[in-house]
């Protein structure tokens, strides 16, 4: 099962909305991924780096963990505590301070890194995870999001979407891949660094991968679509970009729409539905093996 959600803005009016509507259509996907949740915000880059973290444990030190990270990066951090979560800014390298964290806080994992992004996540009911980080007050330019079902795997928050491995770019996966443990190797010799077993982290770490050599966002998921074995729907989200696509067999649920304001896509019209101006949106089932892509990049 599983729900996917994204929604990218094309009107900037929109923007302080876009939590409240996202939350919406999130909640349309309860039933589609009850054991837990997980949502990505793109607001307008910042100069710092905002680093997302989830505390294992609910216990970590964050201090005590940026002193340290501040030694490798060479800036100091602002930490932003939110529950379970920490936000970490900074005008340090993002890449660096990731791979510090992953290599010396094992209670702590990284969940985003980038100008524009923010990630969050949780296991139990979506819509008490929304609520617990304020999805709906979020203002921002596109957003994706994600509600698992796990049949077959335990539920933890190691299995929860968005995944992200590369600076401002994740992805939601609704479906499997069968060869994630050789791409996940063949990635690790390419300098990707994983922190799950999860094989929507791969997908996430192979865009990341393909972005960092130069394809463009478009490239690195045709390119996808060539390495990347298995059935999927993916939505992805960068910093100033949101892409949708399906594999070549299509056989996992999508739908489009999009209207003069907005770009929306979900497993299911019912998420749309619940959307401004939605009556007047033209609406499609993506097609298989091709990629739908907007930006605000000009």
């Amino acid at each position: 099962m599983c729900g996917i959600v994204g929604l990218f803005l094309k009107n900037e009016s929109l923007q302080p909305e876009l939590g409240r509507l996202t939350a919406l259509m999130l909640h349309e996907m309860v039933d589609r991924g009850p054991d837990s949740a997980g949502f990505a915000v793109y607001d307008v880059p910042q100069a710092a780096t905002k680093i997302s973290c989830l505390s294992l444990t609910g216990t970590s030190d964050w201090a005590a963990l940026c002193k340290e990270v501040e030694k490798v990066v060479g800036a100091p951090i602002r930490i932003e505590e939110i529950e379970d979560h920490a936000i970490l800014h900074t005008e340090g390298d993002g890449a660096v301070a990731r791979n510090r964290i992953i290599e010396i806080a094992p209670d702590v994992t990284v969940l985003s890194v980038g100008h524009a992004i923010e990630l969050f996540k949780g296991i139990g009911d979506p819509d008490a995870i929304t609520q617990r980080f304020g999805l709906a007050q979020r203002t921002g330019t596109h957003a994706i999001a994600h509600t698992r079902m796990a049949t077959e795997s335990a539920v933890v928050i190691a299995g929860s979407h968005p995944f992200s491995t590369g600076a401002d770019t994740c992805l939601v996966h609704n479906g499997s891949l069968s060869n994630h443990n050789r791409l996940r190797e063949n990635l690790r010799r390419r300098g990707e660094t994983f922190q799950t077993e999860n094989d929507s982290e791969v997908a996430a770490g192979y865009l990341a991968w393909r972005m960092r050599e130069g394809d463009s966002l478009e490239g690195a998921i045709e390119r996808a679509l060539q390495d990347l074995d298995g059935f999927y729907t993916l939505a992805i989200g960068t910093g100033d970009g949101f892409a949708v696509v399906r594999d070549p067999i299509a056989c996992k649920p999508a739908v489009i729409a999009e209207t003069e304001d907005w770009v929306a896509m979900s497993s299911e019209f019912r998420a749309i539905a619940r959307l401004p101006g939605v009556n007047h949106a033209d609406i499609w089932e993506p097609k298989p093996a091709t990629v739908y892509a907007w930006s605000h990049a000009a």
